[in-house]
C-alpha cells in the first residue's frame, strides 16, 4: 500500500513521541512492503510562532489530502494568555471541524503487567476493556457563546446544542462497534436535568431499538457514570456520550490504566482521513528531557493503520509488541514507580525489537 500520513508533532513532548511512532510505522512499512510518505507540518503553539495561526492553511490542506494524520500534542504555558488573539487549542477545534471528524474513539484498556500502576485495586481494574465514543463536533464546545452585561455584572454563556442527526450518527457508529465486541452499549447523558440530554436519550433509544435490537443497551447519568468508572469499570464495553461528558469521563478513565501515557485515540468521520493522537497533553514540564512515554502515540499509530488504512494485521502486530514490551518489564518513568526506567527513545527501541521478533 502507498499512503500519505501527515505528521503534526506539535508542542512539548509531541515531537519526541511522534518520532518514535514514525520509526514504528517505517518498520511496519518495511516488513509488509508498504510505502508511507510521512511529511511534517506545523500545528499548535509552534505554528502560532511561525505563522501566527495554530492551524496554517498549508497544514490543513495537507491533512485533507492525506490518508491519515498523526498528531503529537499542542499547547503550553507560552501560549496560555487568555487574552491572546488565538491559542493552540483553537487549531484542534478547527481541524476536527474542517476534517468533519465527529467521532472520537478512546479505548480504556488495562494491561496485566501494569495492574500495580493503577490507583485502583488490581481486582477492580483487571480485564477492563472499554471503548468510548465521544461526539466531537457538537455540544457546548461548538454552541453559541459569548459575554454580555447582566443585572449583577458581566455574564458569560456557552450553549449546549445537539440535533437528532448528530446524535444518530455517533450512536450508530458506537452500536456497530458494540456488535463486533461484547454486544453491550451504554449511553451517558444528564437527562434528569438537561433538555439536550433528553433529546439525546430519546434519539439514542430510537436508533438502537430500530437498528440494533440485538444489543444489550442501557442509559447512565453522567454523575453516576463517573462513580461507576471507579467502582466497577469492568462492567462496561462500549460507551457513547456527548462532547463535554466524553471529554471528562475519558480523562477519568485514563487513570484506570495507571498513566495517560498508555492511551491512544482516534477521531474519525463518515469518510476521508482520520486524526490519531495520544490523549495526554504536551507535558511542557518534561519536554526535552527524553523521559516521555511514547507508547500511547505508538498505539495511536496502530489505530491509524486499523481505521484509516484497513491494515488489521499490522495494527495487531504493533499492539502485541507493546504488550510484549510491558510483559518483559520495560517501563518509562511514568510507569516505573521509582524503579529503573527507560528513556523515550529506549522504549521506542524496545517496541521495534519486539516487532522484529514477531
Amino acid at each position: 500500500m502507498d499512503a500519505k500520513i501527515v505528521l503534526l508533532p506539535g508542542d512539548g513532548i509531541g515531537p519526541e513521541v511522534v518520532a518514535e511512532a514514525e520509526k514504528v510505522l517505517n518498520a511496519i512499512a518495511s516488513t509488509f512492503g508498504h510505502s508511507f510518505d510521512m511529511p511534517r507540518f506545523p500545528m499548535g503553539g509552534n505554528a502560532i510562532d511561525s505563522h501566527g495561526d495554530p492551524l496554517p492553511d498549508e497544514t490543513l490542506e495537507a491533512c485533507l489530502a492525506s490518508n491519515a494524520v498523526l498528531l503529537g500534542a499542542v499547547g503550553g504555558p507560552k501560549w496560555d494568555d487568555p487574552n491572546a488573539k488565538t491559542r493552540p487549542e483553537a487549531g484542534l477545534l478547527r481541524i476536527r471541524k474542517e476534517m468533519k471528524l465527529f467521532a472520537n474513539l478512546r479505548p480504556i484498556r488495562t494491561y496485566s503487567a501494569l495492574l500495580a500502576s493503577s490507583p485502583l485495586r488490581p481486582e477492580i481494574v483487571e480485564g477492563v476493556d472499554i471503548l468510548f465514543f465521544r461526539e466531537l463536533t457538537g455540544g457546548i464546545y461548538f454552541g453559541p457563546s459569548g459575554r454580555r452585561e447582566g443585572e449583577n455584572g458581566e455574564e458569560a454563556f456557552s450553549e449546549m446544542v445537539y440535533s437528532t442527526s448528530e446524535v444518530e450518527r455517533i450512536v450508530r457508529l458506537a452500536a456497530a462497534a458494540a456488535q463486533n465486541r461484547k454486544g453491550k452499549l451504554t449511553s451517558v447523558d444528564k437527562a434528569n436535568v438537561l433538555e439536550v440530554s433528553r433529546l439525546w436519550r430519546q434519539t439514542a433509544t430510537k436508533v438502537v431499538n430500530e437498528e440494533f435490537s440485538d444489543l444489550k443497551f442501557d442509559h447512565v447519568l453522567v454523575d453516576a457514570m463517573a462513580m461507576h468508572l471507579i467502582s466497577r469499570p469492568g462492567d462496561f464495553d462500549v460507551v457513547v456520550t456527548g462532547n463535554l461528558f466524553g471529554d471528562i469521563l475519558t480523562d477519568e478513565g485514563s487513570m484506570i490504566t495507571g498513566s495517560m501515557g498508555m492511551l491512544p485515540s482516534a477521531s474519525i468521520g463518515s469518510d476521508g482521513p482520520g486524526l490519531y493522537e495520544p490523549i495526554h497533553g504536551s507535558a511542557p514540564d518534561i519536554a526535552g528531557q527524553g523521559i516521555a512515554n511514547p507508547l500511547a502515540t505508538i498505539l495511536a499509530s496502530a489505530m491509524l493503520l486499523r481505521h484509516s488504512l484497513n491494515l488489521e494485521e499490522e495494527a495487531s502486530l504493533i499492539e502485541k509488541a507493546v504488550d510484549d514490551v510491558l510483559a518483559a518489564g520495560h517501563r518509562t518513568k511514568d510507569l516505573a514507580r521509582g524503579g529503573a526506567s527507560l528513556s523515550t527513545t529506549e522504549m521506542g527501541a524496545q517496541v521495534l525489537a519486539a516487532l522484529n521478533q514477531a
